[in-house]
């Protein structure tokens, strides 16, 4: 995980959020996860193995701890804001973007919308996010594999959501890492595309695991794939008995109501919508 691997040691300056209108803000990730200070200083009778392990435990305890504060606070934002929010996830290639676009275009009439847009490089998906009418802000992570709370706080203080009733984050593409941060959404969605094999969910099973919903994408080419619709579902289900599941084509269109109708009735039903957390 990503505070195991060192990407989260994130750089003063680093991590970049541009709005429409503005390309040049950066916006410093705060660096008070207190990663120097977890260093034991009284070791000298200890073995070398044991202060290391000691340390990473730590520190990963400092990071996690901070950003669910941080993310408690996001929600309570959005919660007295009346906003329903969105956790998108997915590997590289799922098919997230296309999707978003579609759903934003689809719903623009029906409700005010906003995305958050993370990205290692490039403002390549917010640009097309933008054609939806939705307000788009893009988060550059440069090397970090993941999105925060304290990056998506940050967003928020350049976006204009007045009316606003719908907020997707789009996070960055990758099945592992963006399990552990709670970003302080109502709902967490995972995307996974016919392309990817049956047995994404049994690779990532605590990607899975934290999904409130499961959006099978690309459904129109499940057939010249080959994809085993009924071995894909079982292993959902398997990993994840708690998501509902969905089976959708942006290009297509295929599903594309059934998944809009349940954002429609997720924001009938709030504020008693369930609020999501890292089920780990």
């Amino acid at each position: 995980m990503c505070q195991d691997c060192g990407c989260s040691d994130i750089p003063e300056g680093m991590v970049k959020i541009h709005s429409h209108d503005s390309h040049d803000h950066a916006h410093a990730h705060s660096h008070d996860h207190a990663h120097a200070h977890a260093h034991p200083h009284d070791h000298r009778h200890e073995p070398i193995a044991l202060e290391r392990d000691r340390r990473t435990i730590s520190i990963t305890q400092s990071i996690l701890a901070q950003n669910d504060r941080l993310a408690e606070r996001n929600r309570g934002y959005f919660m007295a804001k009346g906003i329903i929010v969105l956790n998108m996830l997915s590997s590289p290639g799922a098919g997230k973007t296309a999707l978003l676009e579609r759903t934003m275009t689809e719903l623009r009439d029906r409700h005010k919308s906003a995305i958050i847009v993370g990205d290692l490089a490039t403002d390549n998906d917010a640009q097309r996010l933008r054609r939806s009418g939705a307000e788009v802000i893009q988060i550059t992570t440069g090397s970090v594999c993941h999105l925060e709370a304290e990056m998506i706080a940050n967003a928020l203080k350049q976006m204009h959501l007045d009316d606003v009733k719908l907020l997707a984050i789009e996070n960055v593409g990758n099945l592992v890492c963006p399990a552990a941060y709670d970003l302080g959404e109502n709902l967490r969605v995972v995307v996974f595309s016919v392309t990817e094999g049956e047995d994404k969910p049994l690779k990532y099973p605590i990607m899975f695991k934290t999904a409130d919903i499961v959006l099978i994408s690309k459904i129109d080419l499940a057939e010249a794939v080959e994809f085993n619709r009924e071995l894909a579902l079982h292993n959902i289900h398997q990993i994840a008995p708690q998501a509902k599941i969905l089976e959708v084509s942006s290009k297509t269109g295929l599903g594309m109501e059934d998944w809009c109708q349940f954002i429609c009735d997720s924001l009938v039903t709030y504020p008693t919508l369930i609020f999501s957390v890292n089920k780990k």
